[in-house]
């Protein structure tokens, strides 16, 4: 396996594209005062707009340079940049997510050329070798088999009409389900990843879309709620779970989907069933989020700031498009980290470029009675299985094995068995 050395950041050229576009906004308002204000307004709105927006047509900003056979099997050559020269495995979609592969071990890479190439483990769809460009992503699989687990495919309703899932039967402990959450911008195969140790922990896994995901239904105003409206549609999961057999829960959350479960913990009628939060990567305090994508993509921090009272506020929908205003300081969980009563493990990369890692570890500091702090390193956003899954494994088997033979009040146990 190659050694690929660390490579200075290279820009996101999908990202400044899109950035690109609100600066016109503000340079053209340059002329005077008060064209100027009315650019910044509209560089905010624009800010705000994308943020709560879903992505029609997925990004594509990573050329594919090569696919060559060789006697080993197929490889695919790729620029070399922070996220190509990562050692684990990955996939990458093309043809507009049309085509899925899933790539494996870098096998060389070319200094001078900035060039990396990768297996390819897999060809789940489409045709690579006529793909031009594509994205890379944290997704590994593409269905339950693809793990050697047999899933039956279900229907869930949500506030918003009936929504696909995977159910996984589980073992010794099938009456304990861990209902699996995406993040923004992903769907359910995000969440494939955790069925291995759900599985071996012997837990119902039901692996769920929720709306404006691509699968389930859209929401009225077709915008993210960044887990404030989306989180009924996991209470409406456990439902179906509580209909099927389950006795108690867990929650495993990827990004938003870390946001959702926690407020899933806070409002639903069904947290005193939470038995634990397992939590990849999660959005603890979106405020902190906000500001730093506004930095990420050089938005003055005073539009940055407009842009987060245009989410918060009645008068800024006519820019978002959103049917209601969304309370950021409510989604702040460093601040309302008492709040916090089910036993909560984060797993979170310290060169997080999307999440920064500062609120998870704040929260952890806060309430350490509750939550459990793993820090990775070298894993960008959500794919800290993918840089190192025996240990992201081998960290949420022991951790939910002790959750869940904890005595709890009022209920029997099950003793589970760690891997």
């Amino acid at each position: 396996m190659s050694t690929v050395p660390d490579l200075p950041s290279a820009p996101n050229p999908a990202r400044a594209a899109q950035w690109r576009w609100g600066l016109l906004g503000l340079g053209a308002g340059a002329v005077a005062g008060s064209i100027v204000a009315v650019g910044a307004s509209g560089l905010a709105g624009y800010f705000a707009r994308r943020i709560v927006t879903p992505d029609v047509v997925p990004g594509a900003d990573l050329d594919i340079l090569a696919v060559i056979t060789t006697g080993e099997g197929t490889e695919i050559i790729l620029p070399a940049n922070e996220s190509t020269t990562v050692e684990g495995r990955y996939s990458l979609f093309f043809d507009a997510d049309r085509g899925h592969a899933r790539l494996g071990d870098i096998t060389s890479f070319d200094p001078v050329d900035r060039t990396v190439t990768r297996s390819v483990e897999e060809v789940y769809s489409g045709d690579l070798n006529s793909a031009v460009r594509g994205r890379l992503s944290g997704v590994v699989f593409h269905h339950p088999r693809d793990l050697g687990f047999e899933a039956r495919d279900v229907e869930i309703l949500q506030p918003g009409g009936s929504a696909p899932a995977w159910l996984v039967p589980g073992g010794e402990r099938a009456s304990t389900w861990a209902i699996a959450v995406h993040g923004r911008g992903a769907n359910r195969l995000e969440t494939l990843r955790g069925l291995p140790v759900l599985h071996e922990l012997g837990l119902t896994s039901l692996l769920i879309s929720y709306r404006n995901d691509g699968e389930a239904p859209a929401a009225i105003d077709g915008r993210y709620g960044l887990g404030a409206t989306e989180w009924p549609d996991v209470e409406a999961a456990i439902d179906f779970a509580l209909e099927h057999g389950a006795i108690d829960i867990v929650l495993v959350g990827w990004s938003m989907g870390g946001a959702i479960s926690l407020q899933v913990a806070d409002k639903s009628r069904h947290a005193p069933l939470l038995r634990a939060l397992v939590l990849d990567g999660p959005v603890v305090n979106w405020i902190d989020v906000l500001a730093h994508q506004a930095r990420v993509n050089r938005i003055p921090e005073a539009v940055g700031r407009f842009g987060q009272w245009m989410i918060s506020n009645r008068a800024g929908r006519w820019l978002t498009g959103m049917a209601s205003p969304l309370d950021l300081r409510e989604m702040n969980w460093v601040a309302k980290h008492d709040r916090l009563r089910v036993p909560t493990l984060i797993l979170h990369s310290a060169d997080d470029d999307f999440v920064p890692i500062g609120p998870s570890a704040q929260l952890a500091e806060l309430n350490p009675d509750v939550v459990t702090f793993e820090r990775f390193t070298r894993a960008g956003h959500t794919r800290e299985w993918n840089v190192d899954p025996q240990r992201w494994e081998r960290t949420v088997s022991r951790w939910l094995t002790g959750v869940l033979n904890a005595p709890r009040p009022g209920g029997s146990e099950q003793p589970v068995q760690s891997g």
